[in-house]
């Protein structure tokens, strides 16, 4: 639930909820098994100097390449989104490697909504090896709607949606970010987001906002605050236990 941040907007997809929830649910029990956090940076704002100077050094090496996903081709970004997701994420706890079929089926349900210049990736010798994948913030889409996807509310979503993508004020949300272990800390995550930050000025992005960092994450919380981002927003997942054993928080990530 919500506990901070109540006068912003909402992202697509989280939840938004009255100050009173919290109290209420710890006053029947709930304990706190874990925070998240959203982070909100102006795109502009400048990156410290030693991103650009990474991005520079792997371009040099003639080794390295930072470009974004094609929606023409679904079936290499899902194959590119399927190959860094399992090595980055998939060996940790509580998360199950994702299949191709999923990874096609993902691709599939994103196209609608897709902005393929957010969706940035770094190859070493053409290989996979990084991505920061973000979309359009669709509530700034969906408010002007209303309730209802039938066939009106879909010629509505595409004329919003295109009214929306010419202008220079946009909000993205980042919704995944990863690097495979062999090129974590080398600085392959800097050179991508000095990279992408160009292409988001160019697209007309003006904010970012970054959902579900969880407090037991320490990793991706130093990322966030190296590139300046503030957190601006924070849920909370609460737990109340009916056998007698001790409360224990959700672990930290290592």
């Amino acid at each position: 639930m919500l506990i901070e941040g109540f006068d912003r907007e909402p992202n697509y997809g989280m939840f938004w909820h009255p100050a009173y929830y919290q109290k209420l649910f710890e006053n029947y029990g709930f304990q706190l098994y874990f925070k998240q956090y959203t982070c909100h940076r102006p795109v502009e704002m400048p990156l410290h100097p030693s991103f650009q100077q990474k991005l520079a050094g792997f371009e040099a090496t003639g080794e390295y390449r930072f470009t974004h996903a094609r929606q023409a081709e679904p079936e290499k970004l899902a194959q590119d989104f399927h190959h860094v997701y399992n090595l980055a994420w998939g060996r940790h706890a509580g998360v199950k490697p994702m299949t191709m079929a999923q990874a096609r089926n993902l691709v599939r349900e994103m196209k609608p909504v897709l902005d393929e210049r957010l969706l940035a990736f770094a190859y070493h010798h053409d290989q996979p090896v990084a991505f920061f994948l973000s979309l359009p913030e669709l509530n700034q889409i969906f408010k002007h709607i209303g309730h209802h996807l039938n066939l009106p509310g879909k010629l509505r979503f595409l004329w919003q949606r295109w009214r929306y993508m010419q202008r220079r004020d946009k909000k993205l949300l980042g919704i995944i970010y990863g690097v495979i272990p062999d090129y974590q800390g080398k600085g392959v995550d800097q050179a991508l987001l000095t990279w992408e930050q160009q292409r988001f000025i160019e697209a007309g992005y003006q904010t970012i906002e970054m959902n579900w960092i969880g407090d037991f994450n320490p990793r991706m919380l130093v990322t966030t605050r190296s590139i300046g981002a503030k957190i601006v927003k924070t849920h909370a997942t609460y737990r109340k236990l009916f056998v007698d054993r001790p409360f224990e928080r959700y672990p930290i990530i290592r």
